[in-house]
């Protein structure tokens, strides 16, 4: 995973060729040592854009995992704190997110905003949200009862210490793990719409939008679904490792027990 975000991040350094140049005479060329990966429809290498795709798949699901965590993780926390009737309505609300499928939701929503990569993100961040709400509630409740906590509101430290100070460093570990299994889902949902146009336009790189140009050339030309593919999954297949990973770190009982 260091290796792929450093290709995203130097991808303009790393890439041969720009990701949208043109090759005249070269298109639909196979793997080559000109062109490694091969060529496109139009004549564009697969490799620079497979790595300017990284930068873009990476990015999206950095931004929307990171938005949903940003508003998520204090909302769960703050209704797991008050409780009541709030906790009670708020759980009640992410149960219908809950209901529906996520990709129905995504399309929809990218559909009425309109297709682009900023929009992409702010609907992935939407539907991701709830769950970091729920992680943060169910840690919160964790934390509430034990002494220290107790002892902090005995000693009359206002609502903000007792959550920040108290609470959300109990909330870190299962969010960590959240994060990085949440960044496997992202990209495939970010792919997904991609593959159906609603994610990052052309002429810009992205993995879901390369296979889906690429399919109706499958079967004259197999990599160019074949190397977007790979890509999308060693990013899925990598956060997924480290999630578990993480999770056997963090979680003391997993790790006495794997011991």
């Amino acid at each position: 995973m260091g290796a792929l975000i450093a290709i995203a991040a130097l991808a303009p350094l790393l890439a041969p060729r720009g990701p949208t140049e043109l090759h005249s005479g070269f298109e639909i060329r196979p793997p080559s040592p000109d062109f490694p990966f091969g060529t496109d429809e139009l004549g564009r290498d697969i490799l620079s854009r497979v790595i300017h795709g990284a930068r873009i798949s990476l990015g999206a699901a950095l931004g929307s995992v990171l938005l949903a965590s940003l508003v998520g993780v204090p909302l769960g926390t703050a209704i797991g704190f008050v409780g009541g009737t709030i906790d009670l309505l708020a759980m009640r609300l992410f149960d219908i997110l809950f209901a529906f499928p996520a990709i129905l939701l995504a399309i929809a929503l990218v559909a009425a905003l309109g297709p682009s990569l900023s929009n992409l993100i702010l609907t992935i961040a939407l539907l991701t949200m709830p769950q970091f709400a729920v992680i943060a509630r169910g840690a919160t409740l964790a934390a509430a009862p034990l002494e220290y906590v107790l002892a902090a509101i005995a000693l009359g430290a206002s609502r903000q210490r007792i959550i920040f100070a108290h609470i959300l460093p109990n909330v870190a570990p299962p969010l960590i793990v959240a994060v990085t299994l949440n960044l496997s889902i992202v990209i495939l949902v970010e792919a997904g719409l991609s593959f159906l146009g609603l994610g990052t336009q052309p002429p810009a790189p992205s993995w879901g939008g390369m296979i889906s140009r690429g399919r109706q050339y499958m079967t004259i030309a197999p990599w160019l679904v074949v190397f977007p593919g790979l890509a999308i999954m060693l990013a899925v297949l990598g956060f997924n490792l480290l999630g578990d990973g993480l999770r056997e770190v963090l979680d003391p009982k997993l790790s006495r027990g794997g011991g």
